[in-house]
């Protein structure tokens, strides 16, 4: 099973990072997988995005063009990569800073206030991680105890940031949950 997506925001929104996670995750998982990194040269606050690729088998090529998720954290991403996800695939939406809805009728839509939920946890930088743990609690993707672990390695430099970036991880997992259980409902 190949589990590929885009993950595309503005530089600062930690896009980079949680696809970074991914990767690692799904190494730590056993998996194959790539991370394939873009951004402008402005860095913070211009357009980046990655591709990260999860697989049971040998993963042929980084590059994605028709991936099976988009998970879009702001409004020119959503312009730009909502066309390019396969159909019956998912369209992960972070709603706190996107104000329109999902054009397609052929995807899901996995729809996150991840600014929100983030802001009211007390870390408004941990939206990355709502928004990350809303993809694995739609997809299992990867491990969420892998994640976790990624995490504390990360932030163990921050150890003040690690239970806020733990909480919106499992918030967002929780959330991701809750919308695959009323999409199955729905179509069953």
């Amino acid at each position: 099973m190949q589990n590929d997506l885009i993950i595309a925001g503005f530089g600062g929104q930690g896009v980079l990072l949680i696809g970074k996670m991914l990767a690692y995750a799904g190494m730590a998982d056993g998996k194959e997988v790539s991370w394939l990194p873009s951004y402008g040269p402005e860095m913070r606050g211009g357009t980046c995005n990655c591709t990260v690729v999860i697989s049971d088998r040998p993963v042929g090529s980084p590059v994605v063009e028709r991936p099976w998720v988009a998970m879009v954290m702001n409004l020119p991403s959503l312009e730009k990569y909502e066309g390019m996800v396969k159909p019956g695939g998912m369209v992960l939406v972070n709603t706190s800073l996107i104000n329109r809805t999902v054009a397609r009728t052929d995807v899901r839509v996995v729809n996150v206030p991840a600014n929100e939920i983030a802001n009211r946890l007390g870390n408004p930088r941990a939206a990355n991680m709502v928004a990350l743990g809303a993809y694995l609690g739609a997809t299992r993707a990867v491990s969420l105890e892998a994640v976790e672990g990624l995490v504390r390695e990360t932030f163990a430099s921050k150890p003040k940031v690690i239970d806020s970036n733990l909480a919106a991880l499992r918030e967002g997992y929780a959330l991701g949950e809750r919308e695959t259980a009323v999409a199955q409902e729905v179509g069953a």
